[in-house]
Order: structure tokens, then sequence, then C-alpha cells
């Protein structure tokens, strides 16, 4: 081998690409890690309606580390998303000492629960902690379900928008049969979703004949149960009861 010149040039030549390697390597991470490249600003962008200045400072306080080309990007968006009301944070780097953060809010549904253990429901579905607000509508079902009480709601208000009503309550048993309670104080019994007979499908009969029956006694009506095949229940207080309420003989 050391007789062999071609060989040996290419050995060095090899070396050499090593050691230039290391040495850019080194500088680099001198370079990057210099404390000529500190991070001095963080600007937040978004149309930002519950998450305050002082929410921000708190929650990044003494926890944002590195200069402006080692901070991790990741860590900071964690912490942003931490915030409450925050839903997604963009972070990217701006030349020479600046992080620029775009903030996602969540935009709030409904409330989820009641009590201590209440949350919120954004439009996606997603629950998230917030503060309550008691003119939102009321959703409760079993855990995991908070995306499909989102959509039914969504349906059940647009069929339900010719009435002029809003759902107030949807409610999700532990046995998947559904409940709605209407702006007009009027709860509605659907039942159970089925191939055969979809909770829409009772429901957009309920709207066609609402006119021609509950609306009549609209004052008075408190409970109407659309578990029937081929039509509905409804009930008034005493002293109230409608000459002529459609009952069907079986329920599915």
């Amino acid at each position: 081998m050391w007789d062999n010149p071609r060989l040996l040039n290419a050995i060095a030549n090899g070396l050499l690409a090593v050691a230039l390697a290391v040495l850019a390597y080194t500088g680099f991470r001198l370079l990057v890690e210099s404390p000529q490249f500190p991070l001095r600003n963080i600007r937040v962008e978004g149309d930002l309606q519950h998450v305050a200045q002082a929410d921000v400072v708190r929650a990044l306080q003494g926890k944002v580390k590195g200069t402006f080309f080692t901070v991790d990007l990741e860590a900071i968006s964690a912490l942003f998303e931490s915030i409450s009301w925050v839903r997604r944070a963009e972070v990217r780097r701006q030349w020479p000492d600046s992080l620029e953060v775009k903030i996602e809010e969540h935009v709030a549904l409904a409330r989820w629960g009641q009590g201590k253990e209440s949350q919120l429901v954004n439009v996606q579905g997603e629950l998230f902690s917030g503060h309550s607000d008691a003119a939102l509508p009321l959703f409760s079902g079993p855990a995991g379900t908070e995306g499909e009480v989102a959509r039914r709601y969504m349906s059940f208000r647009e069929l339900l928008a010719p009435l002029g009503f809003e759902p107030r309550q949807v409610a999700l048993s532990s046995r998947f049969a559904w409940q709605v309670r209407l702006s007009n104080g009027l709860t509605l019994q659907l039942g159970r979703d089925s191939d055969r007979d979809r909770l829409e499908d009772r429901l957009e009969k309920f709207v066609s004949t609402y006119p021609q029956t509950v609306g009549k006694f609209a004052r008075g009506a408190e409970y109407v149960d659309l578990r029937y095949p081929n039509g509905f229940a409804f009930r008034v207080p005493e002293g109230r009861k409608p000459e002529s309420a459609k009952v069907a003989q079986k329920r599915v």
C-alpha cells in the first residue's frame, strides 16, 4: 500500500475531507449557539378574541431557551397550545432575532357537561377548556362522542330552521338514544339511529307536519316522542290537551 502513490493520495484526500467536515460542523455549531444571535422578540398574530398578552407571558415565562438558530420551534408551539382557547400555533423564525407565531383560536360551538368538569366544544367537535358562556347550547354524551354530537347538532339545527327554533340542548345517552330540547322549551325524544329509520328522517317529518299538529298548541306542548314508525306523540300540561294528537301504535 505504501508504495502506491495513487492510493496514498486517495487516503490523504479522504482524511482532508473528513477534517474539513469536522471543522465546518464545529464552526457551524459555534455560530448558531453564539450569543451574537440571541432571540429578542416573539410576535403574535391572529384574530384573537380570548387570548390576552398576560396569558402568553404566563405560558412562556422562563421556558423559552436557545438562540435564534437553536430554539425548539415545536416546543414553543406546544407552549402556546397549552394556553386556554388556543387551538393551533404555527411558529417560524423571522431574521434576525424574532419568532413569528400565528395563533388559531377555538371557536366555541357549545358547552359540554355541567359543574366543575364542564368544558367547551369547538366547531370541529373538539373539547377544550375555556370560560363557559350560558348563551351557548349544552351538549352531553359518553366520553369520545363530542364530534358526533356536534355533527348531529349542526344537522338538527339546519332541519329545524324552517320553524325558527334552535336546539338548546342535545343529549346522547349511554344507550346512544338522542334527545333535543328546543329554544321554545319543547323536548324532542328522537331515540336511536338505524339504517331504516334515521334520526334526520324522523325530524324532517316532524318539521313538515308541525304547523298542522304541535304548532297549533305550541304554547302548551312540552314533549314530543318521535320514536314511532308512522307518526309521533306529544304531551301538553293537564287542561291544555289537544283534541287530535297523533299517536303511533308501536315504537321502533
